[in-house]
């Protein structure tokens, strides 16, 4: 059995409060772009990197600032915004080191939307997964490697805000502050416990992933939903999204700062006859809705027209197999295969001491039992056409045969 981390350890943290160089100054220029790139490319080993988005704030996902580290080089704090064009030297001096992220699939892919490629890289939180600690935020990392403690705090800020106040530079500063030090430190357990090979291959599968395909019916993901209980409601609730994501897209606003999730199921069960009507709900009366109130009353107003023929259905159309417990009435050779392999795949997870989503993802096990193999098929040849890592399949492959 190989030794998971000691979760009860608590190792004294010394705050680090401060980037030892002092927090650098915002670069916004092309001139400053072109001076920070050559000194990038003076820079020896890896790169850390991080961004700043303002999720809560924007419909967009762009980067409003991002932060970079690398030795010899120093720190750099920049604004892409004004100037995104003049990027070029800076993406080209980073195309060839090996980026350190931490949680890749958050920064990636607004710092690819700027243009900028990644060679090789090193996920400090991914890498916290495969050694099983339980908390892989980056504060838990730094405290649980370096034993220094980060002053946290404005992550979900207004990034796009200008100009950003110097307490958000320094807490941005510090993210890249000491990535290079905890890559080391992590790549040299993950090399200690033999699972140094483990973590490549998932770097680069993180790499080599392409953007998630977009969700189907998104509307349906609007929060408390689930309390109406019409069609017609439904076609209130997809046509009064579908109004703010239009807005919110076109503004470049966070939807929920548009219209509130509550308001638009509101306005679901109430079905409002006319404007006069809306602006007495709870939001739409207030000085900003009821600007839009017309808007809001012409998206009502078109589901409350709609045939019955082209309401939505009350269920979501269900992509995949169904819930585990509805395999044996509609699958029973599915729910045999599952009642076999899923408790290997748990078992193996906790005697190797590894998340079971890390150790093969949740959907692979699914589909694997619902789609069961094919003559002359193999468990490693179908893990492998969908999508597992050498090393998964490598644990994985024979226990799963051997139940199956």
């Amino acid at each position: 059995m190989t030794e998971s981390p000691d979760d009860t350890r608590a190792p004294e943290t010394v705050p680090l409060a401060t980037p030892r160089d002092g927090v650098p100054p915002v670069l916004t220029s092309p001139a400053e772009f072109a001076e920070a790139a050559a000194l990038l490319a003076s820079g020896t080993g890896p790169v850390a990197l991080d961004t700043e988005r303002a999720s809560g704030y924007r419909y967009s996902q762009r980067a409003y600032l991002v932060q970079i580290k690398r030795t010899g080089s120093g720190s750099f704090l920049i604004d892409p915004i004004e100037h995104p064009e003049a990027l070029a030297p800076v993406i080209d001096a980073l195309d060839g080191p090996e980026w350190i992220l931490h949680a890749a699939d958050q920064d990636l892919p607004c710092l690819r939307e700027l243009g900028f490629r990644a060679a090789s890289l090193f996920d400090t939180e991914l890498a916290g997964r495969l050694l099983n600690y339980p908390k892989v935020n980056l504060a838990a990392m730094v405290a649980e490697f370096l034993h220094l403690g980060l002053a946290k705090g404005h992550g979900a800020a207004d990034w796009s805000r200008r100009p950003l106040p110097a307490d958000w530079l320094n807490y941005a500063a510090l993210d890249v502050e000491v990535l290079v030090e905890l890559r080391d430190a992590m790549a040299a357990e993950l090399s200690d416990r033999g699972r140094d090979e483990w973590a490549s291959q998932e770097f680069d599968a993180v790499l080599a992933r392409p953007p998630a395909a977009p969700r189907v019916d998104r509307w349906r993901r609007t929060s408390q939903i689930h309390n109406l209980r019409t069609a017609r409601q439904l076609a209130v609730v997809r046509e009064l999204w579908t109004a703010r994501e239009e807005i919110a897209q076109r503004r470049d606003i966070a939807p929920g700062r548009v219209l509130p999730d509550s308001a638009i199921v509101t306005a679901a069960t109430a079905n409002p006859s006319d404007t006069h009507a809306l602006t007495k709900l709870p939001v739409f009366g207030g000085p900003r809705q009821r600007r839009q109130a017309d808007k809001w009353m012409r998206a009502i107003a078109r589901a409350q027209d709609l045939p019955d023929s082209d309401l939505p259905p009350k269920k979501a159309p269900h992509v995949g197999p169904p819930a585990y417990n509805r395999w044996e009435q509609r699958n029973p050779e599915a729910a045999a295969r599952a009642a076999a392999v899923r408790p290997v795949v748990h078992d193996l997870a906790e005697e190797i001491g590894l998340p079971q989503e890390n150790l093969l993802a949740p959907d692979l096990v699914r589909n694997l039992c619902w789609d069961g193999l094919a003559d002359g098929q193999t468990v490693d040849g179908w893990l492998s056409e969908h999508g597992a890592r050498p090393w998964q399949r490598e644990l994985t492959a024979a226990p799963i045969d051997a139940a199956l």
